[in-house]
């Protein structure tokens, strides 16, 4: 279908995603727009059957950003309703843990003030919120492609095709689809955006950047006893079930109504291709420390998603000619702290004031180089630059040499504002980094009991993911040979188990065929691994139809 025969909408500006920093900058807009007696019209677009269906978090947030996008947020009832009474981080064995003082912890990593919430829930809020004033937002219209201006700058988006087949024909039910332009185009999709990574790549934005870092963060929903319930306790762990050279840990948040957000969190940079973080976090929930919360309970939503771990030395440069990249799709997370929405509200907030300074002077389609200053003059920049050096530091000398150091490098940056290791690199992207499964040993995990612990498929059910299966196949291979001639050979291909979904399968008979790569992808939740991950850098993540994948509640 060509540009000519989609219908176009216009706006002042366009926001791709519904997350903390698309619905802040949003917001933000309008309440610049009301100061200064100027209309703008502001359009969002979420890819989730609504707003916070594709929205996974811990979450334990830090409320300085809202605090200052709506400081009466209270009174408006936010649903943060559980501010975090108990802070607690253990190292763990196979059959012991050891509670970290806390005062040996750094200023910065105090969740002292925070709230344990559903973060999908606090994005429907501040949806209503927008709504409120006269923002547009349309959910379950994915952002599939890029609109471009005869100069090279970017235009809009196009949203909402549906009705094509599996080979991308047009069914009877096709919709070409509408395009929706703006005179700047904010892209706030989360992590590994589909978007956000044509146009970084397309206007060489980590230019003189470290590659962006990741891990995978799975997590659970839970109803437990109320005797086991303690509202507001916080509680993170490092160590068992990983070993010593890989990244990652967990997080248990005791939120309102007898819930417990329970997850794990691997980073992406692990050697061995037989790791399956997923297998990782169902054995994680054996340990003494958790098992006795977790009895008696049941498991009411699961879900997946990539978190952003580059910190300050990846975040790209964060303009471009018409339009500008926020929160997660940038890479704003705090690794130690575990937290991003702060900085992703306050991203959204400081590029809607570079914006509405735009439109003010009239202008549209530049480069908002306004939004890059604030950035590295607010306290995000300040945030991000005093623990650049923790992921590097773990990923160089593993979890001990990495927490002692990390933690002496976060105390003086706190104290002191300086470091004495300047600015690690992080070096290989996490594709690069696995080893040769000749070189690896296979790991042997329990079988899930069905009560504790649950097989992927089981689990990928309280995801409520839908995806139609006559549509194109949204995890496309550049190289459809790749899988097995050259990963399965090299790697035993680790997407069968990288993936948390169950999505990538190698099919074999027993009478000697040749094996077969299978993507299942209706199982697909959406986390970005596979993109991230597959070491040929092979697999391409891209949007399904509008309004399918994951449906989260209170996730």
């Amino acid at each position: 279908m060509s540009d000519q025969q989609r219908e176009a909408m216009e706006y002042d500006v366009v926001i791709i995603g519904a997350g903390p920093s698309g619905l802040s900058a949003a917001i933000r807009l309008k309440q610049l727009a009301a100061e200064n007696n100027r209309d703008v019209s502001v359009c969002i677009l979420e890819k989730g059957s609504e707003v916070g269906a594709h929205i996974l978090s811990g979450a334990v947030i830090d409320p300085i950003g809202l605090n200052e996008l709506i400081p009466d947020w209270k009174e408006k009832g936010a649903p943060l309703n559980t501010p975090v009474k108990e802070d607690r981080i253990y190292m763990l064995g196979k059959s012991w843990s050891f509670k970290i003082p806390n005062f040996t912890m750094p200023g910065l990593m105090s969740n002292h003030g925070a709230y344990a919430v559903s973060l999908g829930n606090v994005c429907r809020w501040l949806a209503e919120q927008a709504e409120a004033m006269e923002v547009e937002i349309y959910p379950g219209f994915a952002a599939s492609e890029l609109v471009y201006r005869d100069d090279g700058s970017v235009k809009g988006v196009v949203a909402g095709v549906m009705g094509l087949d599996r080979e991308g024909k047009p069914k009877p039910e096709y919709e070409p689809g509408i395009e929706l332009h703006g005179k700047y185009v904010f892209i706030a999709e989360g992590v590994r955006g589909s978007l956000a990574k044509i146009i970084i790549d397309k206007f060489d934005l980590s230019k003189d950047r470290e590659p962006q870092k990741f891990g995978l963060g799975i997590k659970e929903l839970w109803e437990i006893k109320p005797e086991n319930h303690k509202q507001g306790q916080v509680t993170h762990t490092m160590g068992w079930p990983l070993d010593g050279k890989t990244g990652g840990g967990s997080f248990m948040y005791h939120l309102e109504n007898n819930q417990l957000a329970i997850g794990f969190v691997v980073h992406l940079n692990y050697k061995n291709p037989y790791m399956s973080p997923y297998e990782e976090f169902q054995r994680f929930k054996h340990h003494p420390l958790v098992i006795d919360t977790l009895k008696g309970g049941r498991r009411v939503a699961y879900g997946a998603r990539a978190i952003s771990e580059g910190g300050f030395q990846s975040v790209p440069k964060l303009s471009f000619p018409g339009g500008a990249l926020l929160g997660c799709s940038a890479g704003f997370m705090n690794l130690p702290r575990i937290k991003g929405s702060h900085n992703a509200v306050k991203s959204g907030m400081l590029a809607a004031e570079a914006a509405f300074e735009a439109l003010q002077a009239g202008r549209e389609g530049d480069e908002l180089t306004a939004y890059q200053t604030l950035y590295e003059n607010s306290w995000i920049y300040k945030d991000l630059k005093k623990v650049r050096n923790v992921k590097p530091l773990w990923s160089k000398l593993g979890i001990y040499g990495g927490l002692a150091m990390g933690g002496l490098d976060m105390w003086l940056n706190d104290l002191f504002g300086f470091s004495l290791f300047g600015t690690l690199k992080h070096g290989k992207p996490d594709s690069e980094t696995l080893e040769l499964a000749s070189n690896c040993t296979p790991i042997d995990y329990p079988k899930p009991d069905g009560v504790i612990s649950f097989d992927r498929l089981t689990n990928v059910s309280f995801s409520a993911t839908n995806h139609e299966e006559d549509q194109p196949v949204h995890l496309k291979l550049k190289d459809s040979s790749i899988p097995i001639s050259q990963n399965l050979p090299q790697y035993d291909e680790p997407a069968q188990r990288y993936c948390p979904a169950g999505v990538y399968e190698v099919l074999r008979d027993d009478k000697g065929a040749e094996p077969v790569f299978q993507i299942n992808a209706q199982n697909c939740v959406h986390c970005k691994t596979c993109d991230i991950k597959d070491p040929a850098s092979n697999i391409t993540w891209c949007v399904p139809q509008g309004g399918e994948g994951p449906n989260y509640p209170n996730m």
